[in-house]
C-alpha cells in the first residue's frame, strides 16, 4: 500500500516531518552522516503506523477484488479465474448433489421407509424417521450408485450459468469504491455504503436467479421422477421441449418468486444484522498486540482481531437467515413440481396448487414450513401420516 493511499495519507506528513527533524538534530549533536538526514526525508514504509495515530485496518473493497489492477481476476486472468470458479463450483455441486437430492424427496413428501421407535433427550418415546444416510442407502438399493446423481446435469449447468452471469455483470457494471466503516462515529456513512452494497448484490443475485432458473426447475423435475419411477424429463434439451409445450414459457418460471423474495430477504438480512453487530458490539481497541500495534519485523502482526470477529460474524449471520428464509426455498422447490405431470406433484402427494401462498398456507396448516430442513434428526410431526400408536 503506498503513501497516496487515502488511508494512509492523513498520517504520512507528520510522520515524515519528525523523522526529518530528529535526523536534522542528532546531525548537528553528533555529526551524524548525511545519508541519515537523506533518509529522514523519505516517506516512511507504508506498513508503520504512527503512534498516536494508527492506520486503520484496510478492508478490501469489491472493486479490488473484482476489477483491480494487479490482482487475480482482472486484465487478462479474468477469463482464467472465472473458468477455475466455474470448475470449483462443478466440483462442489457435484459432491452436494446426493444431498440436495435427498433433501427435495423428504420436501416433497416422499417417505418409502417406515419411521422408527426411539427416545429424546427427556426420555418420551418418539418416532424418528430415516435420516440422510438411511436414505441415500435405499436410493443406492434401488438406482444404484448412480442414481444418488439424477438431475445432476441441468443443475450443473445452471450453477455455471449462473456464475458467469455475475461475472459479466461485473463487468459491464463495474462495482464502486465500497471502503468499511467500522467507527461508531461515522454510522450513517458505514449504513449507507452498506446498503449501497446490498443493493447490488441483490440486483446480481436476481438477474442470476432468473436467467438460471429454467435449468432449476429441470433439474427438481429430474430428481423427482424417483417417486413415480417415471422418464419424462431425460435430458435438458428434450425437457425443455416439453415443458415449452405443455407450459408455454411460464412453465420455465415456476416457483421463481418465493426463491426471489427468499434471496432478498436472505441478502438484506444477514448484511444488516452483520453490519449492526459489527458496529455496535465489535470493539475496534482489541488487537493480537499490546497497544493495537505492529512491528518492523513482522507487520502483519497489525491485524487485529475485531477483523476476525467481523469475518465470522457475516458468517454466523447467513446461517441463521438462511434457517428463516428456509420456507421460501420449500415453496419454491415444491411449486418447480407441482401439476407437471409428476406423481409427486400430484395428490396424494402433494395438492394442485394455485399459487406459491397457497402453496405457503397449506404448508402453514399443516405444521410443514420447515419439512426436509433436518437431514439426521427428523422427528415425526403431527402433520405427518404416521402416527405414534
Amino acid at each position: 500500500m503506498g503513501a497516496s493511499d487515502p488511508e494512509v495519507a492523513p498520517w504520512a506528513p507528520g510522520r515524515a516531518a519528525g523523522m526529518a527533524g530528529a535526523g536534522a538534530g542528532a546531525g548537528a549533536r553528533g555529526g551524524a552522516p548525511a545519508g541519515v538526514e537523506a533518509r529522514a526525508r523519505d516517506p516512511p514504509p507504508a506498513h508503520r503506523a504512527h503512534p498516536r495515530h494508527p492506520r486503520p485496518a484496510a478492508q478490501p473493497s469489491a472493486r479490488r477484488m473484482d476489477g483491480g489492477a494487479g490482482v487475480p481476476g482482472s486484465g487478462d486472468n479474468a477469463p482464467t479465474t472465472e473458468a477455475l470458479f466455474v470448475a470449483l463450483g462443478a466440483g462442489v455441486t457435484a459432491l452436494s448433489h446426493p444431498l440436495l437430492y435427498v433433501k427435495l424427496l423428504i420436501q416433497v413428501g416422499h417417505e418409502p421407509m417406515p419411521p422408527t421407535l426411539g427416545t429424546n433427550v427427556l426420555g418420551r418415546k418418539v418416532l424418528y424417521l430415516p435420516s440422510f444416510f438411511t436414505y441415500a442407502k435405499y436410493i443406492v438399493q434401488v438406482d444404484g450408485k448412480i442414481g444418488l446423481f439424477r438431475g445432476l446435469s441441468p443443475r450443473l449447468m445452471s450453477n455455471a450459468l449462473s456464475t458467469v452471469t455475475r461475472g459479466s455483470m461485473k463487468k459491464v457494471f463495474p462495482p464502486d469504491e465500497i471502503e468499511q466503516v467500522s467507527n461508531k462515529d461515522d454510522m450513517k456513512t458505514s449504513l449507507k455504503k452498506v446498503v449501497k452494497e446490498t443493493s447490488y448484490e441483490m440486483m446480481m443475485q436476481c438477474v442470476s436467479r432468473m436467467l438460471a432458473h429454467p435449468l432449476h426447475v429441470i433439474s427438481m423435475r429430474c430428481m423427482v421422477q424417483f417417486v413415480g419411477r417415471e422418464a419424462k424429463y431425460s435430458g435438458v434439451l428434450s425437457s425443455i421441449g416439453k415443458i415449452f409445450k405443455e407450459e408455454g414459457l411460464l412453465g420455465f418460471f415456476v416457483g421463481l418468486i418465493p426463491h426471489l423474495l427468499g434471496d432478498v430477504v436472505f441478502l438484506w438480512g444477514c448484511n444488516l444484522l452483520a453490519h449492526f453487530i459489527n458496529a455496535y458490539l465489535v470493539d475496534d481497541s482489541v488487537s493480537d498486540t499490546p497497544g493495537g500495534l505492529g512491528n518492523d519485523q513482522n507487520p502483519g502482526s497489525q491485524f487485529s482481531q475485531a477483523l476476525a470477529i467481523r469475518s465470522y460474524t457475516k458468517f454466523a449471520m447467513g446461517i441463521a437467515v438462511s434457517m428463516l428464509t428456509y420456507p421460501f426455498l420449500l415453496v419454491g422447490d415444491l411449486m418447480a413440481v407441482n401439476n407437471c405431470g409428476l406423481q409427486a406433484g400430484l395428490p396424494p402427494y402433494s395438492p394442485v396448487f394455485k399459487s406459491w401462498i397457497h402453496c405457503w398456507k397449506y404448508l402453514s396448516v399443516q405444521g410443514q414450513l420447515f419439512r426436509g430442513s433436518s437431514l439426521l434428526f427428523r422427528r415425526v410431526s403431527s402433520g405427518s401420516c404416521f402416527a405414534l400408536e
